[in-house]
């Protein structure tokens, strides 16, 4: 058994919290009192606490580390970078397009890109562009999808909270106070895979909708993926009606594919969306697609302006460079799929060995995990999955030394370097962490 007394880390959150709201920078980092993690150190494929307690990391801060922790490959370059140029100018340099030409390399449907330095100023720029674009106000969003944390995106099916016997529908909630109502007046929201509700909202307001923005594997919902045949519908929709597609690709993008998600399905967006895995855990993201959708970002009064002080700097862009760079040119992709698929096989072994039903969802590079019989198609189906089972299962993989978000919302990424993670190890405290659940939370096993 591993080290079970936090007390540094106890007693780091303590201090933070006379310094911070709930002692965080970040609300979701927060998992209450004695659960809330400390880091002291990263590498390759680990992580280990304040209190000297080692990890094999699946959560890898929510999916940027995508060939491991401090990257030597990544690392040098980006200290070169520093040494020779420096980090900001507030000017242009050769990195910026050279990390382009990396992008395009990779994904034929972008012509033209700008730079943002998180997941939620992708969309944001995204979202502008396309209504700078189209001359139209509102925006379909996908249940389930997560768009980032400005007003007009922190507006959620109420999962949660819904009552499928009693309501035809989830409540639209926000994600909490603050958040202006009217801020929701142009936002539009449907099921994943539901074409009839899809061919609704174009029948009342389709002459007004600039763009559809979908994860198409959703990585705040537990890889839940759309059909082709529905993202092909929605391409096609999208293409009767002059509204623009936007893809997400905060979490999918360089990670399920060396194309992302567009790859997988070959149905290409308007425009896109990356962060996450092109900077392998550098502060690097950007929007891009089509030259003329693109070319409307410029100034004037027919316009969209876009900008950003640290929009570019050369930290982020060396580190860019050099992790697409690996991603096309290296086989590590390759060894991240066939990592995440053998991980797969061995807890499915410890949830057979136990009667569990379960289905994995998702690419192997992020999947989910769904305990119950129902392959979930939708962001309504996960609410027929045995979550709390979940939730308990993964504090006790946490306590043995496998860290995951407790929420089976999120998927387990996983990166290059965990292809030294010992398989059986691996699945022994699994099988172990699933005894200690299922004493804990009798007569679960089916």
């Amino acid at each position: 058994m591993t080290n079970q007394d936090k007390a540094i880390s106890n007693q780091l959150l303590k201090s933070a919290q006379i310094h911070m709201p709930m002692g965080v920078a970040d609300s979701y980092r927060y998992w209450g009192e004695g659960k809330t993690v400390f880091v002291k150190s990263t590498q390759g494929g680990t992580i280990m606490d304040c209190d000297g307690q080692e990890f094999v990391d699946f959560r890898l801060a929510y999916g940027p580390i995508i060939l491991g922790y401090r990257d030597g490959r990544v690392d040098s370059e980006v200290i070169k970078t520093i040494t020779e140029c420096g980090t900001i100018s507030g000017f242009s340099t050769k990195l910026d397009s050279d990390v382009v030409s990396l992008m395009k390399d990779l994904c034929p449907q972008i012509e033209k890109v700008r730079f943002a330095n998180s997941g939620t100023e992708a969309v944001l720029g995204a979202v502008r562009t396309a209504r700078g674009y189209t001359n139209r106000n509102k925006i379909v969003v996908v249940e389930g999808g997560f768009h980032g944390l400005y007003d007009e995106m922190m507006w959620k099916s109420d999962v949660d909270n819904w009552d499928n016997n009693t309501q035809d529908a989830p409540d639209i909630a926000a994600f909490g106070i603050g958040i202006p109502e009217s801020s929701r007046e142009h936002l539009e929201t449907v099921p994943l895979n539901d074409f009839s509700a899809l061919k609704d909202v174009f029948d009342r307001v389709g002459d007004d909708i600039a763009a559809i923005v979908i994860e198409p594997i959703m990585g705040n919902c537990g890889s839940i993926a759309a059909t082709q045949e529905y993202i092909e519908a929605l391409r096609d929709i999208c293409n009767q009606n002059q509204t623009l597609l936007i893809m997400d690709e905060v979490k999918t993008g360089f990670r399920v594919a060396k194309g992302g998600v567009q790859e997988l399905y070959g149905v290409y967006a308007d425009l896109t969306t990356f962060a996450k895995a092109m900077g392998n855990g550098y502060p690097v993201a950007a929007f891009g697609g089509k030259k003329a959708v693109m070319d409307k970002i410029h100034f004037g009064k027919d316009g969209v302006t876009h900008g950003g002080t640290y929009t570019a700097n050369m930290i982020a862009l060396s580190a860019a460079k050099a992790t697409l760079t690996l991603l096309r040119d290296t086989d590590a992709l390759f060894t991240v799929h066939t990592v995440g698929k053998a991980i797969q096989q061995r807890l499915s072994k410890v949830f057979n060995h136990f009667s569990i039903e379960h289905k994995f969802a998702g690419p192997d590079s992020m999947f989910g995990i769904h305990f119950g019989s129902l392959a979930p198609q939708n962001y309504r189906d996960w609410k027929q999955t045995d979550s709390d089972l979940y939730a308990e299962f993964a504090f006790n993989l946490i306590k043995k030394g496998i860290m995951l978000e407790p929420d089976s919302r999120e998927p387990w990424f996983i990166c290059e370097a965990h292809k030294t993670v010992d398989l059986d190890w691996l699945e022994a405290t699994a099988m172990s962490a699933m005894q200690d659940t299922l004493e804990q939370i009798p007569n679960t096993a089916a």
